[in-house]
């Protein structure tokens, strides 16, 4: 358990940055986080800011040298880590990092994923184990009740100590009365279950205590967040939700095939379920719109044909780009890989109102075919992990040139491995100057 101490010094150190950025900067915090704000707001309008935002993606244990497993065990110090490169990087948004409760993970023994610290060592990469978790003679039972389907089948093989759940009889089968259920929850594997779930419990709530509102702490230095995954939205394309998390890649690929009917009716009633569910942004929120980031993996061209992803893919993440930007978000959708003209299809949304992340593969083509209409975030190459910081700012600077003119551009900078922070920082002050319209 983490000491209350330790969290109050956290907090007292963030009042002393406080103090410490405005004495360098002669601006309030206030001032700097709606200078940021307003730059990256600008952008996604299709304004023409000052200058190109950017924001930066540094590895944790790059920057300071804490273990990958800090991520999921010792979360003041990737809070501090975060906080630091924010501060001594000082980008346009704010980056808290992806924490999560590697003591729950265990005690609830999750099976679709791997992660370090946990099965494996400090300092491995997380891992996403993607399995057949629905099989392909199971889509009408999620679609008669998902809700059944999750109880009892999907959840027991996602988490090992939740295994019991499938001796449940059907969930609508419980007109009887549930007293005749009871001994089944006196059995010892219900007994030990509850047991877990309890400690899981406790394991998240010290988890939440100590995380605190990370991306407020740093809004109070001064630093606006990216996006958030935002509790009111309604998540990405539902295909992504039924080729990564129930049916896998090989058997949604075999379903588009065998069972395309079956398979379009689960992305509609995932989606429809969210829709139902979501919140709209709240017009008062300092952030408003708020950005909502959507993750997505099976929609290039790599995975599928034009005409697949134009029946399977697309009508499903455009519904929900759709719905975002309805409830008062700006969606920023992740396209991964190369997606060329397959960009074309953001046109048919609203113009000013997303900001689509992209491949730095993409930033000419994505610019040529959304320049009047769509903003871009582009995400540096995975290859410059590896070069010089003379190549990256000769990069940045070129795609500044070919894909930053009259705004509509945001950069996502990450840190080559050989380079020491101080030449970095340095870097990308040149780039700011650069980036200046």
């Amino acid at each position: 358990m983490i000491p209350i101490a330790e969290i109050k010094q956290y907090q007292e150190e963030n009042l002393l940055l406080k103090r410490r950025i405005e004495d360098r900067t002669g601006k309030t915090v206030e001032q700097l986080y709606s200078e940021r704000a307003k730059r990256v707001k600008d952008v996604i309008e299709l304004k023409v800011p000052d200058r190109v935002p950017f924001m930066v993606l540094v590895e944790p244990h790059r920057y300071s040298g804490i273990p990958k497993s800090a991520a999921y065990y010792d979360h003041i110090t990737l809070k501090r880590t975060m906080r630091k490169m924010a501060v001594e990087l000082e980008p346009d948004m704010g980056e808290p990092g992806f924490p999560a409760c590697g003591a729950a993970m265990t005690e609830l023994d999750i099976r679709n994923c791997i992660w370090p610290g946990g099965p494996k060592p400090a300092g491995y990469d997380y891992q996403f184990v993607e399995r057949e978790y629905m099989k392909a003679d199971e889509y009408d039972i999620f679609l008669n009740d998902p809700t059944d389907f999750m109880i009892r089948r999907y959840l027991p093989r996602i988490y090992g100590t939740l295994a019991p759940l499938a001796k449940l009889p059907p969930m609508d089968s419980m007109f009887m009365g549930l007293e005749y259920l009871t001994p089944l929850f006196a059995s010892p594997e219900f007994l030990e279950m509850a047991k877990r779930l309890a400690d899981a419990g406790r394991h998240v709530e010290e988890f939440r205590n100590t995380i605190g509102n990370t991306s407020e702490e740093l809004a109070q230095l001064g630093f606006p967040p990216f996006a958030t995954f935002a509790p009111g939205g309604v998540g990405g394309a539902p295909f992504d939700t039924v080729t990564s998390f129930l049916r896998g890649m090989r058997g949604s690929m075999l379903d588009m095939y065998r069972q395309p009917d079956k398979l379009l009716g689960t992305c509609d009633a995932i989606l429809e379920r969210r829709i139902a569910h979501a919140i709209p942004a709240d017009p008062a929120h300092r952030d408003y719109p708020q950005r909502v980031a959507m993750p997505l993996w099976r929609g290039d061209p790599v995975f599928m044909s034009d005409a697949q992803f134009k029946k399977f893919y697309w009508p499903g993440l455009k519904k929900s780009l759709q719905t975002h930007v309805d409830l008062g978000y700006v969606p920023v959708p992740f396209f991964e890989s190369k997606f060329g003209d397959r960009l074309e299809c953001m046109r048919e949304l609203p113009k000013g109102k997303i900001l689509a992340s992209v491949e730095a593969a993409d930033a000419v083509r994505a610019k040529e075919i959304l320049g009047n209409h769509t903003s871009l975030l582009v995400r540096c190459p995975n290859q410059c992990k590896l070069w010089s910081l003379s190549q990256l700012e000769s990069f940045l600077k070129d795609l500044i040139d070919k894909s930053g003119r009259n705004g509509g551009l945001i950069i996502v900078v990450k840190m080559p491995d050989n380079v020491q922070i101080k030449d970095f920082r340095n870097m990308l002050k040149s780039i700011e100057e650069y980036g200046r319209y």
